[in-house]
């Protein structure tokens, strides 16, 4: 129904930048809620940033609030993930996913069962 594709990602030094993007092939890509996830070399994954279908509604974990601005372009059927002030601790595989459900609890689209449709991530590496 969606596939993701993620990219954008590479080798940075810390308090560089980076702009993820996360293009979806597929019908309706506007009726999709797109969240950014990333999990660590032993670790497990966790959530970093959600936007509604309608773009106007966005969630953002409380370590990277501030520094991490997710946005679409239905047009396009791509969502970014724009990353600044790098840090050493954010280097992990990237993930973005697509959910057709939804739910007026915010809390919903930090959860990995939200989204059926997921991309096979991207490396971020970042260096001191």
């Amino acid at each position: 129904q969606v596939q993701p594709v993620e990219s954008g990602g590479g080798l940075v030094q810390a308090g560089g930048s980076l702009r993820l993007s996360c293009a979806a092939s597929g019908s309706n890509f506007g009726g999709y809620s797109v969240g950014w996830f990333r999990q660590a070399p032993g670790k497990d994954r966790e959530f970093g940033a959600a936007i509604r279908c309608s773009g106007t509604s966005t969630e953002y974990s409380d370590s990277l609030k501030g520094r991490f601005t997710i946005s679409r372009d239905n047009a396009k059927k791509t969502v970014y993930l724009q990353m600044n002030n790098l840090t050493p601790e954010d280097t992990a595989v990237s993930s973005c996913a697509a959910s057709d459900t939804s739910s007026s609890s915010p809390d919903y689209y930090a959860l990995d069962a939200t989204y059926a449709y997921w991309g096979q991530g991207t490396q971020v590496t970042v260096s001191s």
